[in-house]
């Protein structure tokens, strides 16, 4: 059997990134992709969901991202996401969804079904939107409207007509309440109370990557960066702004109840919908075999430079590179963390090759 050097699985934003630096170096490798078709995440967002309303879309190494328009993101980006993988011709094999990564001595083995791969170092580029973290509050099962996750938002002209709960304080739930406030009738529960802010700079986002980053080197999980950053309203969320749609925010309920949802104080509201904007988590479930989470909870990653976005190997296992994951997860830091992990790679085989020699 085939033994890489190197296997990269997720072929997103962070796995191209990685593939095309491995290939770079010289570095035998292959991507695995669970997907049909390129687009990673991408291709999996709502139809009205346009590159105008996309926050921004990094850079791709010698590739730059489609700019703006009113085109589907979920139809931009995945075709740049293909022409890329043919330019370069990156090894990308789909559909592979992998089960999991197990150790044999020097070697790691990816799992898929009745396939595997073997390895001598792993990157991890799964991202979170397979992951969609769908909280429970007592009496969910009874309602007898409907709730989604954001990771199934079928557009605004499914809820017309019907009173949508929108859960969450980011920019899903910010974005939702902008698109539905306008033709139907809205509520907006958050955890805390939002904190707005009339834009964003490079001293924002840095606190914020470094927060993430301070948590994954101590091995706790990553954690939402909104309390950072906080929200901004964009030129399309207005209309629902002078409707009062963010003005008539409430604190989270209690209880959900077959019509609508409860609060402590008995107060009741009657609803159609409970959209749940409640964020994903890591989908690194397949590593478990591996026992790279702490006692945290979380994959401690070890930082070797002043980008924190370029943290990316596990504490508990050299070989494994994860990217995509803690303060590398966003378009601009995938892109950043695809080069590190190509690097750490290219070491980790440099050592290895030095011991066995």
């Amino acid at each position: 059997m085939h033994t890489y050097d190197a296997v990269v699985i997720g072929a997103g934003q962070a796995g191209l990134s990685t593939s095309y630096h491995l290939k770079r170096l010289g570095i035998d490798h292959v991507v695995l992709d669970a997907d049909d078709r390129a687009g990673g995440a991408w291709q999996h967002r709502w139809d009205s969901l346009s590159m105008n309303d996309v926050h921004r879309v990094a850079d791709l190494p010698d590739a730059p991202a489609p700019g703006g328009s009113d085109d589907r993101a979920n139809a931009v980006v995945p075709a740049w996401f293909a022409r890329y993988e043919a330019l370069h011709e990156l090894p990308v094999v789909r559909p592979v969804a992998v089960d999991s990564v197990t150790s044999d001595g020097d070697f790691l083995v990816v799992h898929s079904g009745a396939r595997s791969w073997h390895t001598r170092t792993l990157v991890n580029a799964t991202g979170t939107w397979t992951r969609p973290f769908l909280p429970y509050y007592p009496g969910a099962e009874t309602f007898r409207g409907e709730q989604l996750h954001t990771v199934a938002y079928p557009g605004r002209d499914h809820f017309r007509g019907r009173r949508v709960l929108v859960v969450g304080g980011g920019a899903s739930a910010v974005q939702f309440l902008g698109e539905l406030a306008p033709i139907t009738d809205t509520l907006w529960v958050t955890r805390r109370e939002p904190v707005w802010r009339d834009g964003f700079d490079e001293s924002v986002g840095r606190d914020a990557v470094t927060m993430v980053q301070q948590r994954v080197a101590r091995g706790l999980p990553p954690a939402s960066v909104v309390s950072v950053t906080g929200l901004a309203l964009r030129d399309q969320e207005r209309e629902a702004e002078r409707l009062g749609a963010y003005a008539a925010r409430r604190p989270m309920f209690a209880q959900i109840e077959p019509d609508g949802v409860r609060w402590a104080d008995g107060s009741f509201e009657r609803v159609d919908v409970i959209l749940w904007a409640t964020g994903f988590r890591p989908a690194i479930d397949h590593l478990a075999p591996l026992h790279l989470r702490g006692p945290e909870g979380g994959i401690q990653l070890l930082t070797t430079s002043h980008d924190v976005q370029t943290a990316v190997t596990a504490a508990r296992d050299s070989r494994v590179q994860l990217v995509g994951y803690g303060p590398s997860a966003s378009t601009i830091g995938a892109t950043r963390a695809g080069r590190a992990a190509a690097q750490a790679v290219h070491r980790q085989l440099a050592v290895a090759d030095e011991q066995s020699a």
